[in-house]
């Protein structure tokens, strides 16, 4: 079968705190992809201690070096919540299209790749591949599953909201529900299936001016520091005007690390009607 053309290379923006041994594991996961599919990697730093400092981040930081891709650490000792982070590597970015990756994700060798061919195939505003949690991969939840529905021709924009049967296709990713899915419907790294989706977290490759046209994650300034969702928000605004989907075979790895963020005091999605309007750079 003939391969996908690639697409253009992406910037990584990489938020982290104090998890110096999973973002070493992701880093690795960078360094494993072609070279010429990443443009930079960008880190937003918020850890204790200065992660750069760490041996195991700093060996993966020299090897993605000695493959040519150009690497940013930023220590930033103020934290205003994730949202913020993610705003602040936004800011830097200035690559076409940028990878929002979590700081304990791992990647398959040929993730990026497919992330980026089926983003220019499709042209929408993203692309993610839902992290898999291999230690359920013997606990098959074909309940969860039901919401499946492939893309049958372009990814086209969709209105997802919470309470609408859309908003179920959270149940996709759940435990190892990616790695199963991708089983059942036959998808493989030659043959990739796009999907509909209310959401993709932990690695999502966007159009960088589709993301910054709905506002990007300026809504940070109008939340309080000890919040979640925000990723969910960028994309319910993305999918709304330009499209969003999940690809199968996922070749993001989830950790399974306790959460950096135990104190929840809002979801952003939740409250959007409080953030009011997106204000964005215009036109995608």
């Amino acid at each position: 079968m003939t391969q996908p053309t690639p697409g253009p290379a992406c910037d990584v923006l990489v938020p982290t705190l104090d998890r110096a041994g999973a973002l070493a594991v992701t880093l690795a996961g960078l360094a494993g992809q072609p070279p010429a599919a990443l443009a930079r990697v960008v880190i937003a730093d918020q850890s204790g201690q200065p992660v750069a400092e760490h041996p195991l981040v700093a060996a993966m930081l020299r090897t993605l070096a000695g493959h040519g891709v150009p690497v940013e650490v930023h220590r930033r000792d103020v934290r205003r919540g994730v949202a913020e982070q993610r705003a602040f590597l936004l800011g830097r970015a200035t690559a076409e299209t940028v990878l929002m990756l979590d700081d304990d994700v791992w990647l398959e060798p040929w993730a990026v790749p497919l992330m980026a061919g089926q983003l220019a195939q499709h042209g929408c505003g993203f692309v993610g591949m839902a992290v898999t949690g291999l230690s359920h991969a013997g606990d098959h939840r074909p309940h969860q599953q039901a919401p499946f529905e492939a893309w049958a021709g372009p990814v086209q924009p969709e209105d997802v909201r919470p309470g609408t049967p859309a908003w179920q296709r959270h149940q996709l990713h759940n435990a190892a529900n990616p790695t199963h899915l991708a089983a059942r419907v036959g998808a493989t790294p030659q043959r990739p299936v796009a999907y509909r989706v209310a959401w993709v977290g932990g690695c999502v490759l966007y159009r960088r001016a589709a993301l910054e046209a709905v506002g990007g994650f300026g809504f940070w300034e109008r939340l309080p520091p000890r919040h979640a969702g925000e990723d969910v928000l960028a994309q319910l605004r993305v999918m709304r005007r330009f499209g969003g989907a999940g690809v199968l075979p996922s070749g993001a790895v989830h950790l399974e690390l306790p959460t950096t963020i135990p104190e929840r005091l809002v979801d952003a999605w939740a409250i959007e009607d409080q953030l009011g309007k997106p204000v964005g750079a215009g036109r995608a």
